[in-house]
């Protein structure tokens, strides 16, 4: 088995799908038998650190690095409120949980899988 993927959340707090993204890591974490405790949850402030995280919005969930859903390259950087899109074309606030459950398995299996 691979070394455990190192999951982070960057968020903006004044976002609110930010708290409903982390239950759902935690979750599916959990369910792949990831620690949800090993999450690193980080607060972006500034549109200056947005910058240099290269933040496309909050909530962004990467795994080793990666954006679990990358972006578009024209998508900018910035504090904002991150839109996501789902399987069935839906537009969301959160990603799609069967993605999230899809990167994380690839991750754990020795590479991440994004969409």
């Amino acid at each position: 088995m691979a070394d455990r993927p190192t999951i982070e959340l960057l968020y903006w707090r004044e976002c609110p799908s930010w708290g409903r993204a982390l239950a759902m890591l935690r979750e599916e974490m959990e369910s792949a038998g990831l620690d949800p405790e090993s999450i690193r949850a980080r607060e972006v402030t500034t549109e200056e650190a947005a910058s240099e995280e290269e933040f496309v919005g909050s909530p962004t969930i990467r795994i080793d690095g990666a954006d679990m859903q990358p972006p578009g390259p024209d998508k900018p950087v910035g504090l904002n409120c991150r839109v996501y899109r789902h399987r069935d074309g839906r537009i969301s606030p959160l990603p799609d949980r069967a993605d999230l459950r899809d990167a994380l398995k690839a991750a754990t299996q020795g590479g991440i899988k994004t969409r």
